[in-house]
């Protein structure tokens, strides 16, 4: 007959409580055992003396003839120092699925494309012209034009007034204004420049 240890269970629902005994491995799990060598309670905490109870005497009884421990139990008996636990390491444990690891390449290559975008972006600002000093250039060249241009409709109010008359109304005064403007002369002017040719 192939003895096990290993944990029955028992307490109420979500209300865990374990006995630890030895029993054969054909039996039911909370069913008829040959005895109980100790008690464990998830319940309490960890640095708890009454979490874990084991009487290592007959624990080593029944390991001298042939039991052989569930992994559970054989955790306790190496806390105990009864019996080594053998390390054991698994690898592909932490390892993600074929989905997540999908999932990761897309990510890094999304971040990758971004990466480059940027780069390219600021590659191309920096080799761009300054778009301020343009703007100045801009600002200035207005600023003269204005000034011309004031300057010029000042001297051709100044020639206006000069070429009018006392004598000439309003509307005469606005088209010699733009007669001399446009760089021409004045009717006036002409007609006795012509009557001055006429007499010599």
């Amino acid at each position: 007959m192939a003895v096990a240890i290993r944990l029955s269970r028992g307490g109420a629902k979500k209300r865990p409580y374990y006995r630890i005994v030895v029993a054969d491995e054909r039996a039911p799990r909370d069913g008829k055992y040959l005895e109980q060598i100790g008690i464990y309670n998830p319940m309490l905490p960890k640095d708890d003396e009454g979490r874990v109870k084991l009487d290592e005497d007959r624990a080593r009884h029944w390991l001298s003839v042939g039991a052989k421990p569930s992994d559970r139990v054989l955790r306790f008996l190496d806390a105990a120092g009864v019996m080594e636990r053998a390390a054991r390491n698994n690898p592909k444990k932490g390892e993600p699925g074929e989905a997540a690891k999908e999932r990761a390449e897309e990510k890094a290559a999304k971040e990758a494309e971004a990466a480059e975008a940027a780069k390219a972006a600021e590659e191309e600002a920096k080799n761009a012209p300054e778009p301020e000093a343009t703007n100045e250039d801009s600002n200035e060249n207005t600023a003269t034009g204005s000034v011309k241009s004031d300057d010029t409709a000042e001297a051709v109010a100044d020639a206006a007034e000069g070429e009018t008359k006392d004598g000439d109304t309003a509307d005469d005064k606005a088209a010699i204004a733009e007669e001399i403007a446009e760089g021409g002369v004045p009717n006036e002017q002409a007609d006795d420049t012509a009557s001055e040719k006429a007499e010599g």
